[in-house]
């Protein structure tokens, strides 16, 4: 094969590749904005999901996460919203989150389960976290997370 060529292919090959990661990776949740929230030293950079489509999907089919990365989920009201890890591939921590920011419960969940986790009062933020961010950070019900979008 004459070498020019073969880059050629092999760009070719890449871009395809990248094009294809990309649109799995859209398919997961297309165009969420991301809100910077903060409680003590922490900051956290979350995902929003504030419509049915983007809460349905979640972190689905994901195989990692950053650190300090999460996803923010937001309902128009208040409610037992209950969560389940469906194509979850990674484990993660939920915090459920009071309308004046004072984290409710939070509940550690494994990977791909269907088992329910629910708020012990009606909430209308849940932030999902990699397990045990909080635990590890000894952030515990009570506190309040800073920077949640008013709807």
């Amino acid at each position: 094969m004459h070498l020019p060529c073969f880059r050629q292919i092999t760009l070719a090959i890449a871009v395809t590749l990248s094009t294809f990661s990309t649109a799995v990776f859209c398919q997961q949740n297309i165009d969420l904005q991301s809100v910077e929230l903060k409680t003590g030293i922490y900051r956290i950079q979350a995902e929003v999901a504030d419509t049915p489509k983007a809460r349905e999907v979640g972190l689905m089919n994901r195989s990692s996460m950053p650190t300090n990365s999460g996803m923010l989920f937001i309902f128009e009201e208040k409610a037992g919203h209950c969560f389940w890890m469906s194509n979850t591939k990674i484990p993660l921590s939920i915090a459920f989150i009071s309308n004046d920011g004072k984290i409710v419960n939070i509940e550690e969940m494994q990977a791909d389960t269907t088992n329910n986790h629910c708020p012990q009062a009606a909430v209308r933020y849940a932030l999902e976290m990699n397990k045990q961010w909080f635990s590890e950070r000894m952030i515990v019900p009570g506190t309040v997370i800073l920077g949640l979008p008013k709807k």
